[in-house]
């Protein structure tokens, strides 16, 4: 059944190509339009001719006079430079056509557009000059029963275009300019549509790759082409030398069309490609070189004609040879890759076979149709690309996001039963440590066989008993830390130290140390769990008791700055080398002045519940001064 879609769907998009291009040919082409026609220098026009909601195209009936030829009967399109067709002559030069309008009717108002006319230019009716310069040129007169001489004068010295190459058109203001807006709505639309996709892409080139990089590339060349509608209809002075940057917009153009079909098939490291790439990027510097040499070398024109086309007939090869890697692929993006690779081939082939044959009425010329069906269907391919990865974006989040739980759990599990098992290890180990104790205790009343070197074993063994009882002491204190687990709430700083006021004031007067509180001119708001807080304050106010002598003083102050909370807890005890200023908040440190009391864990829970409530902690001592403790707490609205 796959294999039966694989074949059905690239043979209804080929048919379904090759009917959009007939139609067309045949429904969009001013040389399908009805006559009257030209010929051997006059068309002749009724009344109710210029009635139809069609303009006339003055296509057939022109007498061409160069350097070459006098009043040769010739058709706009016919050739696209003076040149015609012999590389031995210049392409570029004076040109004069005049055709003659025999009118039977009413007098009437009528209006003749000139498209892209690449060479300076001089529109006459009889004997009047009626516009000059260079692009688009439009004339309004006064169509009388009889005959009018019409005349175009052309001069050129550079470009590929020169004389008059795309048919002028003739009718009504109205006629006329129903045409002009709907030509300008389509190129406008052709030209912001691209751009609005290359804009889109940008947003996806560091996470779209190299695809979404070459299509945004391919939709910029595009709208650049597309550009040139706008270039001559506004006359700008660049009109003359559009073609360069045209023929780089379709080199481009065509090199990514060849990178995307090489990169959705999966073999843009291949050799292959890599010999093809070289050929892609040569041959638009020797077309560029031959735009150059235009003005002064008469065959260049004839040589960048013939080029053009093998470079397009090349990279439709290279489209055809990459589409058929990827038609063994599993990637999803071959059947876009197939699309594409049909779409330029019909186009290139219709482009082909209907030169000089073709001129769009109302939308685009089949080569700027192929373009723009190429950005529909690699934008589409972006699209359901991109919203595929989201997809599996979504999905792997959400994997993720379960296997995040999961662990979690098994974490909080295993912290818990870390927990009990501390809680009940030091609760058994209480018994035994306690009672050694008493037993070296024991043995030192009883002074029965102690000699010297049993007092220095029993005093290393009281020594090691004493580090396991502060160790087990340790172990409880983090366990009842561990266990604070309830709501943070909204606590002010003002009523924190009031409390810590009235809690440490006198047991710090008890040991004639004055304690003085600070409150902040502002208040402040900590979000924070209460039993935390007053487990902070007391290891820094104990600690601070114990090392400052009588008579010395613990001040704890409180300011707002901006959106922070600054607390300070300052005495004026013994200090702390400045070598230990560093290890202090290590878990288990003893520093020099705790050395027979301490448990090494008051300052490491300090520092744990500072960096919980998100602030941080710094300290300063001078030794025989004093220590202060600075905390920086994010403030609460």
């Amino acid at each position: 059944m796959k294999q039966h879609i694989i074949g059905w769907q690239p043979l209804a998009v080929l048919t379904a190509l090759v009917v959009f291009y007939l139609s067309l040919f045949y429904m969009d082409n001013k040389y399908q339009t009805p006559p009257p026609y030209g010929r051997a220098g006059v068309l002749s026009l009724q009344e109710e001719t210029l009635s139809r909601s069609m303009p006339i195209y003055l296509i057939d009936g022109w007498l061409l006079t160069d350097a070459r030829v006098t009043n040769k009967p010739t058709y706009i399109g016919e050739y696209s430079n003076l040149q015609r067709g012999n590389p031995r002559v210049s392409p570029h030069g004076q040109a004069h056509y005049q055709m003659t309008l025999r009118y039977e009717g009413k007098s009437r108002i009528v209006s003749i557009d000139f498209p892209q006319l690449s060479s300076w230019y001089s529109i006459s009716v009889d004997d009047t000059c009626l516009a000059q310069g260079a692009g688009n040129a439009q004339i309004t007169f006064l169509l009388t029963e009889g005959d009018h001489l019409l005349c175009v004068d052309t001069f050129s010295e550079q470009g590929y275009y020169s004389g008059m190459y795309f048919p002028p058109a003739l009718g009504t203001e109205q006629t006329l300019s129903r045409v002009r807006n709907v030509q300008g709505f389509a190129y406008a639309l052709a030209f912001l549509l691209p751009l609005a996709l290359a804009l889109f892409t940008l947003f996806l080139w560091r996470t779209g790759g190299r695809i979404s990089r070459f299509f945004a590339l391919l939709c910029c060349c595009y709208a650049l082409y597309m550009f040139r509608y706008f270039v001559f209809l506004f006359s700008l002075p660049i009109a003359s030398y559009w073609f360069i940057p045209q023929s780089l917009a379709l080199y481009g153009l065509c090199l990514c069309v060849v990178q995307l079909t090489a990169l959705t098939s999966g073999a843009d490291d291949s050799m292959a490609w890599r010999w093809m790439r070289r050929i892609l990027a040569a041959l638009p510097v020797i077309l560029l070189l031959l735009c150059l040499l235009m003005p002064t070398v008469s065959w260049a024109v004839y040589i960048h004609s013939g080029l053009t086309d093998a470079y397009y007939m090349y990279t439709f090869a290279c489209t055809v040879f990459f589409a058929m890697k990827s038609i063994g692929a599993k990637e999803w993006e071959n059947k876009y890759t197939l699309a594409g690779c049909l779409i330029f081939g019909v186009g290139l082939v219709s482009n082909l076979l209907s030169a000089n044959r073709f001129e769009p009425i109302y939308f685009y010329w089949q080569f700027e149709w192929c373009g723009l069906l190429l950005v529909v269907l690699f934008g589409v391919m972006m699209v359901l690309r991109n919203r595929r990865i989201i997809r599996e974006n979504d999905a792997l989040t959400n994997h993720l996001e379960e296997q995040v739980q999961k662990r979690t759990a098994e974490v909080t599990q295993l912290l818990e039963e870390r927990k009990a098992f501390f809680s009940d290890m030091a609760h058994d180990l209480k018994a035994p440590v306690f009672a050694t104790q008493s037993f070296i205790e024991a043995i030192r009343r009883s002074g029965i066989g102690v000699d010297k070197e049993l007092q220095g074993y029993l005093d290393q063994a009281q020594a090691k008993q004493q580090e396991m009882a502060r160790r087990l002491q340790g172990l409880s204190t983090l366990n009842a830390f561990d266990k604070i687990t309830e709501e943070r709430t909204k606590i002010s700083i003002r009523e924190l130290l009031a409390e810590l006021d009235a809690v440490y004031r006198e047991e710090a007067a008890v040991r004639s140390v004055y304690f003085r509180v600070e409150l902040p001119e502002e208040d402040g708001f900590l979000m924070a769990q209460p039993e935390k807080l007053n487990m902070l304050f007391e290891n820094l106010i104990y600690n601070a008791l114990r090392v400052t002598p009588p008579d010395g003083s613990i001040t704890v102050a409180a300011r707002t700055e901006g959106g922070e909370i600054c607390v300070t807890v300052e005495d004026t005890g013994c200090g702390i080398a400045e070598a230990e200023l560093p290890l202090i908040f290590r878990r288990f440190y003893v520093g020099t002045n705790n050395r027979g009391n301490g448990t090494g864990l008051g300052l490491y829970i300090v520092q744990s519940i500072v960096t919980e409530l998100g602030g941080a902690i710094g300290v300063q001592s001078v030794v025989g001064k004093g220590t202060t403790f600075m905390m920086r707490f994010p403030k609460s609205l």
